[in-house]
């Protein structure tokens, strides 16, 4: 039985290729004490990897290549060495892009019953988590406040925007498409949505934002991050999620301008985060998001790629904003 992996054979000094990974073909690994084998099923790429590779996430090791491309994955439990983890039970795991991989018990999480585990690659795992604790936790929003959401067809900008929804909000989307556009104000209840790639995007924006933002949730940074600091009102909360537009390239553009000032005068918050603050809070957040799913409140979205090796053009098409939702590589049944 062999292993194939998927390994950065070199790091991208600008935009992310297809020959930046090869494919390579090993031995499956053998678990050890309090271990087990992992078969993954299902993986999810994020725009938090590539900024692994380009050195800008304080969370991850620094970027090298001849590893394995890291990932989160569902996968089952094939051998095991660790009480209370029986063989078959599914879990999520740091897997990584590969079809086997062992892990210590501590290391992995075992999936509840019940719908589609890949959701807890998704609305269940970090995308959702993330939404979760930075609308709630760093925005507060209020019934009858304007939240706008930039990426917000992306994996987390999706699930912020009907959190907001349900909490009593008005709802700004930023999306790089019309369809986008369209798919959340027809499915997913947003109140109003903008394509960021209009030549009239300026005043669109304008005009979507009435009368002034409460909350923006910013995912992409960038033109539109400048665009939100002008239209804050006072003591409005930025929450800083990620840059995305900034990810992909060997030139990051600089921050906006504007910035103390405009912070200043309108005593806005604007404040980062990272999930992995939150680990035990965890718990509560999946509890929560789990009756919105149930109740039909809350839609999570994800769109597919099938077989391990679609991993790296799965991964180049979501940075250039190809994805709906939690972009998911479908390895094994």
């Amino acid at each position: 039985m062999d292993n194939r992996q998927i390994v950065i054979v070199s790091l991208p000094t600008d935009k992310l290729e297809a020959s930046h990974f090869e494919m390579q073909t090993v031995a499956v690994p053998e678990p050890g004490d309090g271990e087990v084998l992992c078969r993954t099923l299902a993986l999810t790429v994020g725009a938090g990897q590539r900024a692994g590779l380009q050195g800008s996430a304080s969370y991850a090791a620094a970027p090298k290549s001849g590893i394995v491309m890291g990932g989160t994955a569902v996968a089952r439990v094939e051998a095991s060495n660790a009480d209370g983890l029986a063989v078959g039970t599914l879990v999520t795991c740091p897997s990584g892009w590969q079809d086997y991989a062992v892990h210590k018990a501590s290391g992995v999480h075992v999936v509840e019953a019940g719908g589609d585990p890949a959701h807890h690659l998704g609305v269940y795992g970090t995308n959702g988590l993330t939404a979760y604790f930075g609308l709630f936790d760093l925005g507060e929003p209020k019934a009858g406040q304007t939240v706008v959401v930039s990426a917000a067809a992306g994996s987390v900008g999706h699930i912020v925007g009907q959190m907001a929804k349900i909490t009593g909000c008005r709802v700004v989307g930023v999306a790089g498409s019309d369809e986008k556009c369209h798919l959340l104000t027809d499915d997913l209840g947003f109140d109003t949505a903008v394509n960021y790639k209009s030549p009239d995007f300026r005043q669109e924006f304008r005009d979507a934002c009435g009368d002034g933002i409460d909350i923006y949730f910013d995912n992409t940074g960038g033109e539109v991050l400048g665009g939100a600091l002008r239209r804050m009102k006072p003591h409005g909360r930025i929450v800083c999620c990620g840059v995305v537009s900034q990810y992909d390239t060997g030139n990051p553009a600089p921050g906006p301008r504007g910035i103390p000032g405009l912070l200043v005068n309108n005593r806005v918050r604007m404040e980062g985060f990272l999930v992995f603050d939150y680990a035990d809070r965890y718990g509560e957040a999946r509890t929560k998001m789990r009756e919105w799913v149930e109740s039909g409140e809350l839609k999570p979205l994800q769109d597919e790629f099938h077989g391990l090796e679609e991993a790296p053009s799965a991964f180049i098409d979501m940075l250039a904003g190809g994805n709906v939702g939690t972009r998911i590589i479908r390895v094994a049944d």
